[in-house]
């Protein structure tokens, strides 16, 4: 007999309200160590940051009055837990956060990025941390103006800065390229020397790549959320993967999450239209690019780091800025989900409803839309204001309005930001069912690997110097194509042997080695 996920009988840690969500237990903060969250969006990593803290007091499930820290503090005597709680209570813990959703720091501070991380730098080693992200050239740009990779490491940056004990990065991969990923990681470990760290990250080979220790958060999401016990980060993220937690008996997913270890070919191959070569200059950027192919119902995963174009040749061939010489004439419409996902002007009064009404310009009634509503977990949240819904939440509604609109090629920017891993599958599926169910082709611009793994059918690698020239190679099969993207980044991924995982070798190491010299880089065998 498996128990299925269901409240513990024990008193939760903290309640928001009758029959409002519950969080039972909290992962353990270990010092000199990096302590992963992993678990699917609504089981209550927000709130166990919230409460680590400082900015949330528990209150043990009684909503009347406020429970005494000594009561709190009596559960967890004899624990790890026990200590951190009593300097939490003393507020004789200092901490910093990073917060998910940094495509808002814009609204919070004006002027360029040099001032607000010269504010930030209490420990005095900002030149350090530019050096090893390769930063420096932002630190003359208006905050206004970053893309949402450079907000993102803008965010780190000054989280970094700060002078703390206990360190909270809330998704620090969204919008950064591989190699951006693993050097993010790397600071994070190397501030984990001297203090303590929380991580929540959805792309499981940063978090297997970043991560000494691993709790999984399971239970139903907006109902109530339970922490399990500490693992070591490679059991801990195969657990979740599994969806079966031994020690508990417990079962929170019907299935095993399993991954390809071999690249598929594509077998689509009616054309749909060819599309030319062109040249965009931006400033003192240049794109180019090479012709191309699209086959009806296939998608093509664009790959390449930051400053490098991807943006720009979506935009181009989605029709939102024009092109200098070659410019693509499709007669088609188009539909296009941008990078940041930032709702402004009108749109900010609007409940999720109306705002997904407003971009698709489609009903939300009809049976195949209230099906891909259900399918991204919209259903029960249309009435809710758009502007006070979570990072992962806003960008299914900015999902949900782009598969909705009419079109005839779709174009998807960075689709598996803020998602969990869970709807990371879900969507690549959606995606690929809608590109094949309509035969028509899409563009899916991404820097998880498993997620544009899962995807495409062929893929375009993006080269050159970043901010400076980018080059669009033709699409191209599955494997030939990530050898040539990782090999330009420098980075191989080997395969766990039980779920076919992909996780990051260290540089320079034996396996490392042996697969660059096979030209296997993230497909195997």
């Amino acid at each position: 007999i498996v128990n299925l996920p269901q409240e513990l009988e024990e008193t939760p840690i903290h309640r928001y309200g009758k029959n409002m969500f519950s969080l039972y237990r909290l992962p353990v903060p270990k010092s000199n160590a990096v302590v992963g969250l992993i678990g699917p969006n609504g089981v209550g990593k927000s709130t166990v940051i919230n409460i680590l803290s400082g900015n949330l007091k528990p209150n043990t499930g009684i909503l009347e009055g406020s429970v005494p820290w000594e009561d709190i503090i009596e559960r967890f005597k004899g624990t790890e837990l026990q200590s951190y709680l009593e300097r939490l209570a003393s507020k004789g813990i200092k901490s910093a956060y990073k917060p998910q959703h940094v495509d808002k720091i814009p609204d919070v501070w004006k002027g360029s990025v040099k001032g607000l991380l010269e504010k930030a730098d209490e420990r005095g080693i900002l030149n350090g941390v530019l050096e090893n992200l390769s930063a420096k050239e932002m630190m003359d740009k208006d905050i206004s103006s970053l893309s949402g990779g450079e907000l993102q490491v803008v965010a780190v940056i000054a989280t970094l800065l700060k002078n703390a004990e206990f360190y909270f990065f809330d998704e620090p991969s969204s919008y950064l390229d591989v190699q951006e990923r693993l050097a993010v990681a790397k600071e994070i470990r190397r501030l984990s020397e001297n203090a303590t760290v929380m991580v929540v990250e959805h792309d499981l080979a940063v978090a297997d790549y970043l991560a000494d220790y691993t709790h999984i958060l399971y239970g139903r999401p907006g109902v109530f959320g339970i922490v399990s016990q500490p693992y070591g980060v490679r059991v801990g993220i195969n657990t979740y993967l599994e969806g079966f937690i031994r020690e508990e008996n417990t079962r929170f997913r019907e299935e095993a999450i399993k991954f390809s270890r071999r690249a598929k070919s594509s077998e689509k191959n009616k054309l749909f239209l060819s599309f030319p070569g062109f040249r965009k200059r931006l400033g003192d950027f240049e794109l180019t690019t090479e012709p191309g192919n699209l086959y009806k119902g296939e998608v093509i995963g664009i790959l390449g780091p930051n400053g490098i174009g991807k943006t720009t040749f979506v935009r181009i061939m989605s029709g939102e800025i024009e092109a200098d010489e070659g410019e693509p004439d499709f007669n088609a419409e188009v539909s296009y989900k941008p990078q940041r996902i930032v709702v402004s002007g009108e749109e900010e009064t609007m409940s999720v409803g109306e705002f997904v009404k407003h971009r698709s310009g489609a009903g939300i009634t009809g049976s195949e839309n209230k099906r891909l509503l259900r399918t991204l977990g919209l259903e029960k949240i249309l009435e809710r204001d758009v502007n006070g819904i979570s990072g992962g939440e806003l960008q299914s509604v900015f999902i949900a309005a782009c598969l909705m609109k009419k079109h005839d090629i779709l174009f998807m920017d960075e689709p598996s930001a803020f998602l969990d891993v869970e709807q990371r599958l879900r969507v690549a599926k959606l995606i690929r069912g809608h590109a094949e169910g309509r035969e028509i082709p899409a563009f899916v611009v991404d820097h998880d690997l498993q997620f544009i793994d899962a995807i495409s059918d062929r893929v375009m690698v993006f080269e050159g110097r970043r901010g400076v020239k980018g080059h669009a190679n033709a699409p191209s099969p599955m494997k030939e194509g990530m050898n040539r993207f990782l090999s330009s980044m420098g980075v191989t991924f080997r395969r766990d042997p039980v779920t076919g995982r992909a996780r990051a070798n260290k540089p320079g190491s034996q396996k490392d080695a042996e697969q660059k010299g096979r030209g296997e880089y993230y497909y195997i065998g």
